[in-house]
């Protein structure tokens, strides 16, 4: 792996709407800018950003825990996602996200039950990356529905890929539009 920059990025929402939370709302995210090995070219065989997206799952998650400052226990959600600069295709950001990185993902976090929610662009420099965020082992915790966003004014250039991960310890700041809470939520399905 190639890296031009390592970037992270810690939100912590205190007062929500004049309302203050009882618990600060943090999230993170470590993003890296690598070269893309494939820009202007087709290749068949992606298996090279494949093995570079397991080694992004290990590097970026373990930035995105200590930017968070917690235990991986403590960590309730994540989400990936991936900009390719223009020379690339959307085919290179699934090569990275889908087949190995949410194994090592998991691994720093000592688990996560459900599929790590992901998103995929081709873009230029100063494109925002939207990194959606959803509950770790069950998916249909809607408090935990959420996203980053990062916005680098020099990345990705055309033969680069910004990849990035993000963690929350809780939710979204005063969440009640209904559904499965953290606390009923069962984590053995993924879903539920």
């Amino acid at each position: 792996m190639t890296a031009r920059r390592i970037i992270t990025l810690v939100e912590e929402t205190r007062t929500e709407m004049g309302q203050t939370l009882p618990r600060p709302s943090r999230r993170a995210l470590a993003a890296s800018v690598i070269a893309n090995p494939f820009a202007g070219r087709f290749v068949r065989d992606l298996s090279e950003l494949m093995e570079t997206g397991a080694e992004l799952g290990h590097v970026l998650g373990e930035a995105a825990l200590a930017a968070l400052g917690c235990e991986a226990s403590e960590v309730q959600g994540y989400g990936k996602a991936a900009l390719v600069g223009e020379a690339g295709e959307l085919e290179h950001a699934a090569a990275l996200l889908h087949p190995k990185l949410g194994a090592p993902l998991r691994n720093v976090l000592g688990g996560g039950k459900a599929l790590v929610p992901s998103s995929k662009a081709i873009g230029g420099p100063g494109d925002v990356l939207d990194v959606p965020l959803g509950h770790k082992d069950a998916a249909y915790v809607r408090s935990h529905f959420d996203g980053m966003r990062i916005q680098l004014p020099d990345a990705p250039r055309a033969g680069e890929i910004v990849v990035a991960v993000a963690l929350q310890i809780e939710g979204r700041p005063l969440p009640r539009v209904g559904g499965l809470t953290h606390e009923e939520m069962v984590g053995e399905d993924g879903l539920r």
